[in-house]
């Protein structure tokens, strides 16, 4: 995947649509905005596109109605349990909404992420 900048448009766009709720953390990832929830990133922008963590019925269903993809943020590594939104869910403002609103409750259910403890130097 060749690098391409994201449009403020759709990172505009992006921010807009995320859930509504007081835990929904917004951070940069990659250098473009991505949403957090209990420390686990949900959703985020990538280039030109979105990805998000959905479950596992709405992957299905995404991935037979619109041909959607894993994450590859680098050709041939794919992340694990993203899946790149199709350029038709993007387009469409409350498709976004709803597969954000889904990708953050699904997230939400999983354990938060924990700090690891910094070791001291030798």
């Amino acid at each position: 995947m060749a690098w391409t900048k994201a449009p403020q448009a759709l990172m505009a766009l992006f921010t807009e649509s995320l859930p509504d709720d007081s835990t929904v953390q917004a951070r940069k990832m990659f250098g473009y905005p991505a949403a957090f929830v209990n420390g686990n990133m949900f959703a985020g922008v990538f280039g030109d596109g979105v990805f998000a963590r959905v479950p596992a019925e709405l992957r299905a269903a995404l991935e037979q109605e619109h041909n959607a993809k894993p994450f590859e943020p680098m050709a041939g590594r794919p992340m694990k349990d993203y899946l790149g939104l199709p350029d038709a869910v993007i387009a469409d403002e409350t498709a976004l909404a709803e597969a954000l609103r889904a990708a953050f409750l699904h997230t939400a259910a999983l354990p938060p992420k924990t700090k690891a403890p910094r070791t001291a130097k030798a």
